[in-house]
Formats: C-alpha cells, structure tokens, sequence
C-alpha cells in the first residue's frame, strides 16, 4: 500500500485570512473614526460662519434699527460672501495646503493669511455697497490691511512657539529611540501641547524603569548560570575524582569503598536537591506552581520541622526549640509547600549560628493570619546585605562563606533556599521579611492568611 500523502490543513490560511480580515477590519475602523471627525470639523466651520453672520445681522438691527429693507439686503450679502469665504476655505483644505510646508509655523502661518484676506475681502465688498465716499472706503481698506498684517505677524509668533516645543519633543523622541531613557520635556501649561509632554514624559519615565528592569533579569539571568555551574561543577568533580578511585582500585578496602559510596551518594544528592531548586524556581517565575492549599494544622508542621533538624542542630551544638501560641490552626496553606519554608529557614538559621547558640521556631495568631518567626542567634545580618537576602544564589559576605566551609557547613547553601521560601510564601498571599538588629541575632518572618 502506498504511503499517503500529508495534506495541507486549512487551519493555518484560515488563522491567516482571519488575521487579515482583523486588520482590514482595523483600518477601516480607523477610516470611519478619521471620517467623522473631518465631518465635525467641517460643520463646526461652517456653524460658526453662519453663526457670525446671524449675530452681526441681529446686532445691526438692534444699535442700528434698519428698515426691513436694508437688513434683508445685508442678510444676503453676509450670505453671499460668508458662503464664498467658506467655499474657499473648503477648496484650500481639499486641495491640501495645509500639508505641503514642512513646517507646522508656515501652515499655521498661511492660514491667518487667508483668514486675514477673507476679513479684508468681506469688509471690503461690504463697505463698497454700504458706504457713499470713496475716501472713506480706501481708508477702512488700508486699516484693514494693517490690522491683518498684525494678526499674521501675532500668529506667525505664536505658532512659531508651538512649533518649538513640538520640535523639542521631536529630538527627544529622537534621543529616546536611540536608548536615552532619561531623556524629558519640559512644558509648562494646561494646553494640548502641554498634556502630549507630560504624556511622553510619562511613557519616557516607563520605558526608563522597563529597561532598568531588563538589565536587572538580564543580570540575574546572568548570575544563576553561574553560579548553578558552579554549584553544579563541584559535587560533579568530586563524584568523578572517587568513581575514578574505585574504578581504578585506589581504594579497594572494604571501609574505604563504603565510604567513598557514602560520600558519592551524598554528591549525588546535594545535586538532585539544586535540580530540584532550580525547578521550583522555574515553575514560580512561569506561574505554574501548583498550591494544593487546604485548612491544615500549622503547629503540625512546626513540630515535624523541630523533630527533623533536631539532629543537625545538636550535631552543630545549636540548641533549636519552638513556641506555638494558642489559636494558630488552622491555616490555609498546602502543607508540603510551607513545610519546605520551614526547613529552608531552619536549614539557613542553623548554618549562621555559632556553636552554643540558640533558634526559636515560633507562630502567633494575628488578625486574619498567622505570623511566624525563626530567631537565631547568630552573627546577625550586615545591613548593607539585608535588601538582598531573599536574591538568588546570594549567601552573603565571601568571609562568611570560607568559615562556614572550613567549619564543616551543612550541604547545600546554594543561595536558593530563601528565595525559594518567598517564592511559595506570596505564592500563598502572605509576606515575608528579615530582621537582623546589629548583634542581635537574626529573625525570618513571615505571614499566612487564616480562613475566616
């Protein structure tokens, strides 16, 4: 039997096809908003005409009570050249000579023109019908002039300043494209112009603290491939140098080779736990953390915490102990996820506190939550460190980090712990926060919602 043949499916021109309807259909919204305002436009100009023509007719017969006669002769010749001044003002905007400058003052600059010469043209065929001397005619023509020319002059000024402030505004857009996100405009106003700067003065401001965000993952991003090579790199090393020795039969007894599996086991393991981590950290950051969040007894898990590090704490000489106060439970929470903060910042507090030192699980009641604190007391955090204690991969000052190496530190301690801790904590809409007075010891803190 021949093999068939792979068909085409439509979905994909159809997915394109409606893509392409979408944006035609886009365009000609547009189109129709573009259209409607041009027909507001238009009637606002030719309302406005009309309505200064009815107002100057109605004002004559008012201070001048003309016969019926010469009001009716003036109501068609404001007709008249109101209508031809409209005329021309829709010929000069169908053909486009507002667009042909290349600068907004220019265009701003020939429209007082042609209202200017409207004016004139208007007052002066007016006045010609109207008036019996013809001194008197070229006189008003001649004022008419040179209060046109004024009002051409005062335009052109200020709509030359307009196009300063929309010319700085063009050269910072400029500067903004190129990656000045610090670039600003400043216009003082209530104006249009005024409300466009501080409109890109804001959209600057958001693309400045968007970018800043980026170097800040970028920097991150960075940092956690390093620093998981590196935590990676280690146990890895040490994994092949003792298969290697017992692949080799450097180690052949019977204890050396139990040790060295126990040893390799432990390799292993630390690997598995930074694997884990990492993907725990990877699910929060897509927003796929499963939360199987139910009412469940907090003092449950705090007990079960104390009963689990109790040995690693008596193996550093720490004593660990807990206080639970009355009206804790019950807590919405999902028991696995909060029971693995509690051993993170157990876990943490145990690594930075000195033989012979102290830590106090705890949890009060609150209104609508429970806070819970893990106190130690150790060295105590540098406040200088305190904003990043929650960062990923940070474990603090390098001097800090030999000691503990060199005094035998739990495994681990890749930095994760904490960051993982607030990860499930605001995953279950509480908070957490460190408290670290200088030389008083350190305190975790954290909150959980309570069931009404």
């Amino acid at each position: 039997m021949p093999p068939s043949r792979a068909t085409s499916s439509p979905c994909g021109a159809w997915g394109t096809s409606l893509k392409a309807e979408a944006a035609g259909g886009h365009r000609a919204l547009s189109a129709g908003r573009a259209r409607r305002a041009g027909g507001r436009r238009l009637g606002a100009y030719l309302f406005g005409i009309l309505a200064a023509s009815a107002l100057t007719v109605a004002l004559a017969v008012a201070v001048l009570r003309p016969p019926l006669n010469d009001v009716l002769f003036l109501a068609l010749l404001f007709a008249i050249t109101g209508g031809g001044s409209a005329l021309i003002g829709l010929v000069s905007h169908r053909l486009g000579w507002w667009r042909r400058f290349r600068s907004l003052a220019q265009t701003l600059t020939l429209g007082y023109v042609i209202a200017a010469a409207l004016t004139l043209l208007n007052v002066w065929l007016t006045a010609r019908m109207m008036f019996l001397n013809a001194h008197d005619l070229t006189l008003a023509g001649l004022l008419l002039v040179f209060a046109g020319g004024i009002s051409v002059s005062f335009g052109y000024f200020v709509s030359a300043s307009i196009t300063h402030t929309l010319r700085a505004m063009s050269d910072a857009a400029g500067r903004l494209a190129e990656g000045d996100f610090g670039v600003r405009v400043d216009v003082p106003g209530q104006d249009e112009v005024a409300h466009l700067a501080r409109s890109f003065n804001t959209m600057a401001a958001r693309l400045e603290r968007a970018d800043a965000d980026q170097r800040a993952l970028e920097a991150a991003r960075r940092d956690l491939v390093a620093w998981a090579s590196h935590d990676l790199r280690t146990p890895l090393a040490s994994l092949r140098a003792m298969l290697h020795a017992l692949a080799d039969g450097v180690v052949s007894d019977p204890p050396g080779v139990a040790r060295y599996l126990q040893q390799s086991q432990a390799e292993v393991s630390r690997m598995s736990a930074l694997i884990d981590d990492l993907f725990e950290l990877a699910q929060m950051d897509a927003g796929s953390l499963a939360l199987r969040a139910e009412a469940s007894a907090l003092s449950d898990l705090i007990s079960d915490t104390l009963a689990a590090f109790g040995a690693r704490a008596q193996a550093r000489q720490v004593t660990l102990t807990g206080a639970i106060a009355p009206g804790v439970d019950p807590v919405w929470m999902a028991s696995d996820k909060i029971s693995r903060v509690l051993g993170n910042l157990v876990e943490n507090a145990i690594r930075h506190t000195p033989p012979g030192g102290r830590i106090e699980l705890s949890a009060v009641a609150r209104p609508g939550e429970v806070l819970v604190t893990v106190r130690d007391s150790g060295e105590g955090i540098p406040p200088a460190d305190l904003p990043r204690v929650f960062e990923r991969f940070y474990r603090g000052d390098a001097a800090r980090t030999r000691a503990e190496a060199r005094a035998g530190a739990l495994s681990g301690g890749a930095g994760l712990g904490l960051a993982i801790a607030r990860g499930l904590v605001e995953a279950h809409g509480g908070r957490i926060w460190v408290e670290s007075p200088p030389g008083q010891g350190t305190a975790l803190c954290f909150t959980l919602p309570r069931p009404a």
